[in-house]
This record gives structure tokens, sequence and C-alpha cells, in this order.
């Protein structure tokens, strides 16, 4: 019997909320993503959302037995400078994120959400 193989491809990290207004002000208003789909079970049950900007996706839950607040992901991108641009422009008051050059070759822009996700994006040098 021939053996399959085994392919991997995109994952879907999933952070942790506590709400919807703030999750939507960081992701949507200060990154730039876009809200794909939200979904709740009925009128006051959490929310299960999706965001995503390009080939990025990223799942915000409010069910408290998804995940852990306080995880991390990093995410390559090209052009990290014109990302560096574009959120200096953001009144956004809680992240100010500069570049910053690591010892392992890349340029690297870390913003933490408001419930201590965070999200380094990164570019080879």
């Amino acid at each position: 019997m021939e053996e399959q193989l085994i392919e991997y491809h995109d994952i879907t990290p999933i952070f942790r909320i506590f709400d919807i207004a703030k999750a939507q002000d960081f992701y949507i208003h200060f990154l730039d993503f876009q809200l794909d789909w939200e979904h709740q079970y009925e009128d006051h049950f959490p929310i299960y959302m999706q965001v995503s900007r390009g080939n990025c996706v990223i799942h915000l839950s409010e069910h408290h037995g998804d995940c852990s607040p306080g995880s991390a992901i990093r995410v390559k991108v090209n052009n990290i400078e014109s990302l560096h641009s574009t959120l200096k422009t953001k009144s956004y008051k809680y992240n100010k994120p500069g570049p910053e050059k690591t010892p392992w070759n890349t340029k690297e822009i870390t913003v933490i959400d408001p419930f201590s996700n965070k999200i380094t994006f990164f570019e080879s040098l």
C-alpha cells in the first residue's frame, strides 16, 4: 500500500477577547483587518468572529473555553516600513509600535491587543 503524503496548510489562530467594541476598534480600525463574519448562538451568548487582512486570518472568541488571553503569533509580511507608516497615522492611543531589527535578521513590529494577545509582524532582512 502506497503511503499518502501529508500536506500542511494555513493555520488559524484563535485569540480570546472580552469586549466586541474594543476588539473591533483594535483589529478593524487600528490594524485595518476586515470583519469576515461573526456567529452567536443566541442573544446574550458569546460571540465568535473571523477577521482577516490578505492571507492573515484570525479568529476572535468570547468563549472562555476556546483559548487563553495573552497568546502570541508571528505574521510574516512584506514592506514592514509601509505597515509602520500606516500604523503611525492611526489615532489608536494604546499602541504606538515601532520597527525593531533583531539579531535573527528580521525587522519586526509588535502590537498587543486590549486582551494581552500579541501579534508580531516581521519581515526577513
